[in-house]
């Protein structure tokens, strides 16, 4: 369902972010995302340039190299367009996310080794939803491993629709499925 029509108004700034999950031939995949910021107005930051309509004033790319556990291998940072020639600096912090995994603690390992001073809030963001698209990503093979451990599915009490009590997964997963107030199945 679309949203309401808006009021009367003009487009200032843009933000388009993207995510995208691969298989490598090597068995490892990669996880991408890219960020590009754009303005619809001409802008000067004071002490560094002025930008023209629709030039990049953010354009970053982060690749996590992860195995089917979900550890970090590797990281490579792109940042093509940045405001300030310090920004560059916030390359290097990220490679301490290597062996981190971005299951259970993933946010919390962003904040304790980038957070605040110690990196990028951009690259933050996009590394925050990287292991929701990795999870995505590798959902099929995941859940197939929780199925064979007699596991319930990894979106299982994560939202909403997947809550343990409700019509989800008393249709597609009943032996998982808890009467609601009951604590039991």
């Amino acid at each position: 369902m679309p949203l309401p029509p808006a009021q009367p108004r003009r487009l200032l700034h843009t933000r388009q972010v993207r995510y995208e999950g691969f298989a490598r031939d090597d068995g490892l995949y990669d996880i991408e995302a890219t960020l590009l910021d754009t303005k619809t107005f001409g802008f000067e930051v004071i002490g560094e340039r002025a930008w023209e309509p629709g030039e990049p004033v953010h354009g970053m790319a982060i690749r996590l190299v992860i195995d089917d556990a979900l550890i970090v291998h590797d990281i490579e940072v792109s940042m093509d367009h940045i405001p300030h020639s310090e920004c560059l600096g916030a390359r290097q912090p990220m490679r301490s996310i290597i062996g981190c995994s971005l299951r259970k603690g993933w946010r919390q390992a962003i904040d304790e080794r980038l957070g605040k001073v110690l990196g990028c809030a951009h690259l933050r963001e996009l590394l925050f939803n990287m292991g929701t698209v990795a999870f995505q990503t590798l959902s099929r093979r995941l859940n197939q491993a929780q199925e064979g451990a007699g596991k319930p599915p990894l979106p299982m009490g994560g939202c909403l629709a997947w809550d343990p009590a409700g019509p989800l997964v008393a249709r597609t997963y009943p032996q998982f499925h808890i009467k609601a107030g009951t604590g039991q199945a």
